[in-house]
């Protein structure tokens, strides 16, 4: 297994998605912020700092950088579904992981974050009709992208991080 994609790498397959297929990545995106608490739950503050790989970030990056890049495709579906075709911003994420924030807050206050985050998120995205999935948006290295993709995309992503958190433990023996 390679330890930089534990659940494998993000595949989209075909577009549009179906209903069912949307509910399910919807179901995980509310699910993430639960996952999240327990792949970190338990871990000393020495755990939280080990690397989930050689040349990787923390344990602790990875769960300050889940809420970082989750609040920044929130803002990414709202520009889509209110914009034609927006520009979709990128950001520094190596160095987000970097700045003093995420070696100094707990990582409970991510969770959190991440928590009401998610909430508002679901509650968007399940009012959301057919014809707002197919919106589309511009992203640097993506292309034009429609809301589907970016739903399948986030919902990965989060299973991806956690992964990374859970893999660690399981490969240290931190599962107590």
């Amino acid at each position: 297994m390679d330890p930089r994609y534990p659940i494998g790498p993000f595949v989209m397959g075909k577009e549009p998605l179906s209903a069912a297929e949307r509910a399910r990545w919807i179901d995980e995106i509310a699910a993430a912020p639960e996952k999240l608490r327990a792949a970190v739950a338990g871990l000393a503050p020495g755990e939280l700092d080990t690397p989930y790989r050689p040349g990787g970030w923390t344990a602790r990056q990875v769960a300050h950088h889940i809420p970082d890049s989750h609040v920044n495709a929130y803002v990414r579906f709202k520009l889509a579904l209110t914009e034609a075709e927006p520009a979709l911003r990128t950001y520094e994420e190596s160095e987000w992981a970097k700045l003093p924030d995420t070696a100094a807050t707990p990582v409970e206050v991510s969770v959190a974050l991440l928590d009401a985050l998610h909430r508002r998120w679901v509650t968007l995205l399940r009012a959301l009709g057919e014809k707002n999935f197919l919106r589309t948006a511009r992203h640097s290295s993506w292309g034009v992208v429609t809301v589907d993709f970016l739903l399948a995309q986030y919902a990965w992503h989060g299973r991806h991080h956690v992964a990374h958190i859970t893999s660690l433990r399981e490969r240290m023996g931190w599962n107590r």
